[in-house]
């Protein structure tokens, strides 16, 4: 599947994501910058924070009660906001575009 982070500053990474993989895990291999998911994916931070495309919002589902702790230390958290950790790459998700964070 396909796979978009806009980047702060107007630029992007795009790049093929396979299926089971965790969005984290996608950004780390890619090298993308701002996300570093310092934990590893244990839903201990809130480093691999990122905006969902209010467009895909409901395929990429709702954030946890961890998930919404965790996201209570992101800074400039919004509506769509979650941890890429806790999003699985899946056929519906092919095409998501994702917002990373400034900061």
């Amino acid at each position: 599947m396909q796979l978009t982070w806009k980047l702060p500053g107007g630029g992007a990474v795009t790049a093929t994501v396979d299926y089971g993989q965790s969005l984290m895990e996608a950004a780390l291999a890619q090298d993308v910058p701002g996300v570093v998911g310092e934990c590893g994916g244990s839903l201990a931070c809130a480093t691999c924070h990122v905006y969902v495309d209010p467009e895909w919002a409901a395929k990429c589902g709702e954030a946890g009660e961890f998930e919404g702790a965790m996201l209570d230390l992101a800074e400039e958290r919004r509506e769509t906001s979650r941890l890429s950790c806790q999003i699985e790459a899946h056929p519906d998700l092919d095409g998501l575009v994702l917002e990373v964070p400034e900061g």
